[in-house]
């Protein structure tokens, strides 16, 4: 043990601090993944949820509005984009057939989208509509909340 550098010790001591730090990050995004797989109230989770709203608004996406809805995905990283428009695409759904629409339409793409995104993101969510010249004024009480 005397031949070993104290620099090397330090070394090894920080990765192992890294590494801790890595799989308590990694830790963290599993459990709550894990948390929206367990039932609510209803019996039923809030994934089994998301795929309801998206298989029973399924012929109600026009292709102007799919469109639109890659638009609205398109700032989110592209290792997420997929999940975020499944979720995204869930509430506008959701948006859609509650209001009795028989198809799904610009105002509630951007309606669902804003139900859609955590309030913590508010500020690149209305940053991003101002950048794409989209008007959500009819629904800036929904940011209010």
């Amino acid at each position: 043990m005397d031949n070993i550098p104290d620099w090397f010790m330090y070394f090894i001591m920080f990765w192992a601090f890294v590494m801790l730090g890595f799989m308590a990050i990694g830790g963290y995004f599993m459990f709550r993944k894990f948390l929206k797989v367990l039932p609510m109230r209803d019996g039923k989770s809030k994934l089994d949820w998301q795929n309801y709203w998206v298989e029973r608004s399924r012929g109600m996406w026009p292709e102007d509005s799919k469109d639109f809805l890659d638009q609205l995905v398109a700032p989110v990283p592209g290792a997420f984009r997929d999940i975020a428009r499944h979720s995204i695409a869930a509430k506008i759904a959701q948006v859609a057939v509650e209001s009795g629409s028989s198809e799904v339409l610009r105002n509630h793409c951007i309606e669902g989208y804003i139900r859609a995104t955590p309030k913590r993101d508010y500020r690149s969510l209305v940053s991003f509509l101002d950048k794409q010249g989209i008007d959500y004024t009819p629904y800036k009480h929904l940011l209010n909340k």
